[in-house]
């Protein structure tokens, strides 16, 4: 008995060992099982030298279920997914931020413990390509070339606001521009990625070497501007290098102020109507500088340049009279109305907008209709014009000077019209002579009338009315020689030298009997005076 029993007790603790190694084994097993998932189960979301963004599912990771991008004000961003790469299916402008989430599916034997989904978050901004140099000296007849910090795949460059694209056949970091002239600036503007838009434009000015500080301005000098064009001047070195403390002057004088655009550039910006139209711009530096010549080929030191500012055009003077109601016509504009600011009314006036011009009655008389032209100053033109002075307290001399625009650009933002309708007087030679007044459309008279005698005849053509005056004393010579003074005359408008509508006693009316003058009846004289204001047109005719 003692035997069995010390036989059992003998395979217990064997038992019980292996029962324990094994146990270990599958632990250990398990161990390895979960640190593998664990391991080889996860996602990873970083930024790519080429897309958007990459993401990386390991081994036993799952699949990727979802992939989100949003802009900066959260609007939705469209994501191509290809080999791991998230490539935006919209252009993005370089530096803006984009936040993206990638969700991945774990397989189902791993979702019970550690999660069915996995989510990734990375915020990031599209790569900006910066000029790494922006003032350089260029030999003459060298390419100009700029340098950013990284290689792009787009670029656009040109003059201020009107940039063109240059496509690349391959990225680089160097661009060249090709030979230039020997002092200039251009706006350029690169993309990193291919799925970028161009960013923000840098200016980038070249100099050739001199001794003396070089000037490259914007626009050109001895070019033609507008007359609110901005004016930059660069200069190869700082401007407070160069200038010191002072400031340029310009004459005439015109509004605005100097602003300094970076260390090297000091810009003008006109405020109001800018410069004069029709003015010669000079701008006086404080010390000389050297500057391109004409041909570019060759820099001369100087301390002062000069741009032509255009006259106004003569279709929008006339589009202007026609807004203020000064013509027998209307103008009918293609697009949107000139935005009725100082800057917008200037640029107008050298570079009208486009639109068509219609009669204002339909009534109008033939004679009136032949003197009209949109794109040539005519007689009508001149009589509107010294209507508009003599309505504002000008000299009526019909010239729109300087004078002139400013205060129609200031009545066309005001919105300011004439409040009457357009007088017309005609006059027929041809005996019975007469004399009609057509005003707004309609025939408001007409009268018998006197012209000149034979060698004193009434000039054919038409004039308008150069002084109007109630009441004055007329003078002059006679065919024979003599003098005369007839004191006490009625209702004068004078239209052509000495010649005038006027009141005159005589016992007839409807032959040739003045000196020049067309003579009317005092009742007719004292209806058509109202009428025929200066600038009115007189036409006479046979």
């Amino acid at each position: 008995m003692e035997s069995a029993h010390s036989g059992i007790d003998s395979r217990g603790p064997g038992l019980k060992r292996a029962l324990l190694g094994a146990g270990a084994v599958m632990l250990v097993v398990v161990i390895a099982l979960v640190v593998a998932a664990l391991t080889l189960s996860g996602a990873t979301l970083a930024d790519d030298s080429t897309a958007l963004a990459r993401v990386s599912v390991q081994p036993l990771g799952g699949t990727i279920e979802q992939v989100r991008a949003f802009g900066p004000a959260g609007t939705r961003v469209p994501i191509a997914v290809r080999g791991g790469l998230l490539t935006p299916l919209t252009r993005l402008a370089p530096g803006e931020r984009v936040s993206v989430e990638v969700v991945v599916r774990r397989p189902g034997w791993l979702g019970w413990a550690l999660g069915s989904e996995q989510t990734e978050h990375l915020s990031l901004s599209a790569p900006v390509a910066r000029v790494t140099q922006r003032w350089m000296t260029v030999n003459r007849g060298s390419e100009v070339r700029v340098s950013f910090d990284q290689p792009v795949t787009a670029v656009s460059y040109g003059a201020a606001g009107s940039l063109t694209p240059h496509p690349l056949n391959t990225p680089g970091s160097t661009i060249s521009l090709g030979r230039q002239p020997t002092t200039g600036t251009v706006e350029i503007a690169a993309a990193v990625r291919s799925w970028e838009t161009v960013g923000a434009p840098a200016h980038v000015s070249w100099f050739p070497p001199s001794p003396s500080p070089v000037l490259a301005a914007s626009p050109a000098s001895g070019s033609r501007i507008a007359p609110a064009s901005t004016i930059s001047l660069t200069f190869s070195k700082p401007v407070s290098e160069v200038l010191g403390s002072s400031r340029p002057r310009l004459s005439p004088s015109t509004a605005g102020h100097w602003h300094l655009a970076n260390s090297h550039t000091l810009e003008f910006r006109p405020s109001g109507f800018g410069a004069p139209l029709g003015s010669q711009l000079r701008l006086q530096l404080p010390h000389p500088v050297a500057v391109a010549t004409g041909t570019g080929s060759a820099l001369r030191t100087t301390s002062e340049i000069a741009w032509t500012v255009p006259g106004g055009s003569t279709v929008r003077l006339h589009q202007l009279l026609a807004e203020a109601g000064y013509l027998p016509v209307e103008w009918h504009p293609a697009g949107g109305q000139v935005a009725h600011t100082p800057s917008a009314e200037a640029q107008a006036a050298v570079n009208p907008p486009s639109g068509s011009f219609g009669w204002r009655y339909q009534s109008t008389p033939s004679q009136l209709k032949a003197k009209w032209s949109p794109d040539q100053a005519t007689v009508i033109t001149k009589g509107a014009v010294m209507k508009f002075e003599n309505a504002n307290g000008l000299t009526a001399d019909g010239v729109a000077g300087a004078t002139v625009w400013r205060k129609l650009l200031s009545d066309a933002i005001a919105g300011k019209r004439l409040g009457e309708g357009y007088s017309y007087v005609y006059v027929h030679r041809e005996v019975p002579e007469t004399m009609t007044l057509w005003h707004a459309g309609r025939t408001v008279m007409t009268s018998p009338a006197n012209t000149g005698i034979s060698g004193a005849e009434t000039a054919l053509g038409t004039f308008p009315v150069f002084e109007h005056i109630p009441e004055g004393t007329m003078s002059g010579t006679n065919p024979d020689g003599s003098h005369y003074e007839d004191p006490g005359i009625k209702w004068i408008s004078y239209f052509n030298g000495g010649d005038a509508l006027h009141n005159f006693n005589r016992s007839s009316f409807g032959t040739p009997q003045s000196l020049g003058c067309v003579e009317l009846p005092l009742a007719s004289s004292a209806e058509l005076y109202p009428y025929t204001p200066i600038g009115t047109l007189v036409t006479i005719e046979t």
